[in-house]
């Protein structure tokens, strides 16, 4: 039996994906502002070193409240004091163990009464151990979890709120292109990344459906970074997947939130990992083996194991 409305709606779903493909295209070839960000309250976990230290010295001169979160206390310090350095005005280090629950909505509200709202939440705090999925103990398995992802909800819960409040902020959550493809040697911290990965689509798509479009979701997802987590990681093909320095990282991931991007793929080769589900699996299993990345993870990672 012909349904008129099923047709009209189908036509009108059509209608609003060819309008919004023509403004990706538009946006493509015209790139839209830049965001500003005088008076913003800027959050990132994992400041004291590596990309959260970077991003914090990317948003000192850009007139942000920064307010800095980590374990490490002298490296939180050091961020600190290079930021200020550099033209940041106010800068707030906390110690704050992402992977307790009650710590992390302590700090928070530690910071709301001492510095004010946070819009801009950087979740940036990570491991990475590159076990073999049988050698993870059980007890470092949950702990990739914590640290990974379960901090991000807990500071998603405790500084979302706000923002739904006044329809404003933005979350920015680091994630890896391991959370788009389960590699080797990374069974817990691909687990954790998918799940960012997951939280977060879904936490926009509750944003947009309850009208509060003024709050940007930006999802990272870098391959590996020349950071502590991944030492002596050295790929066989620079030029199709290079490893990035922390800097340049930074860089782009600060481009990516001043542009409001939903996702930073980061490099630009990794993009056909977006539909790996069209992709047959022993295809990803030659591109390991062709790039010789398990080699490169046993060269990095079980000169720790031996050690």
């Amino acid at each position: 039996m012909f349904n008129f409305k099923s047709v009209l709606k189908i036509l009108q779903f059509l209608k609003s994906l060819l309008f919004l493909i023509f403004e990706n295209l538009i946006l493509f070839i015209v790139p839209s502002c830049k965001k500003t960000f005088a008076g913003e309250i800027v959050l990132i976990t994992g400041s004291a070193n590596g990309i959260g230290r970077h991003v914090a010295l990317n948003f000192a001169p850009l007139g942000a409240t920064l307010v800095l979160w980590d374990v490490d206390d002298e490296g939180n310090k050091e961020t600190s004091r290079l930021a200020q350095k550099i033209g940041a005005k106010r800068v707030f280090p906390y110690h704050c163990d992402c992977t307790n629950k009650e710590e992390v909505y302590e700090q928070a509200d530690k910071v709301r009464k001492e510095v004010g709202d946070v819009t801009i939440l950087i979740n940036n705090a990570g491991i990475l151990l590159g076990k073999k999925f049988c050698d993870v103990p059980d007890e470092d398995f949950e702990k990739s979890l914590k640290v990974n992802f379960f901090s991000q909800v807990w500071t998603c819960k405790a500084f979302l709120p706000a923002m739904m409040t006044c329809n404003r902020g933005h979350l920015v959550s680091i994630a890896s292109a391991a959370g788009l493809l389960g590699l080797y040697r990374m069974s817990d911290y691909a687990a954790s990344k998918c799940a960012i990965i997951g939280m977060m689509e879904a936490i926009a798509s509750e944003l947009y459906h309850a009208g509060k479009q003024g709050i940007k979701t930006t999802i990272i997802c870098p391959y590996f970074t020349n950071t502590k987590l991944a030492k002596g990681f050295q790929c066989q093909n620079p030029l199709l997947l290079p490893v990035y320095d922390v800097e340049g990282a930074a860089s782009k991931i600060m481009d990516a939130i001043q542009k409001e991007k939903f996702y930073l793929i980061m490099p630009l080769t990794l993009h056909f990992l977006a539909f790996k589900i069209l992709i047959p699996r022993k295809m990803i299993l030659l591109f390991e083996s062709c790039f010789k990345i398990t080699n490169s993870l046993d060269k990095a990672f079980g000169r720790k194991e031996n050690a």
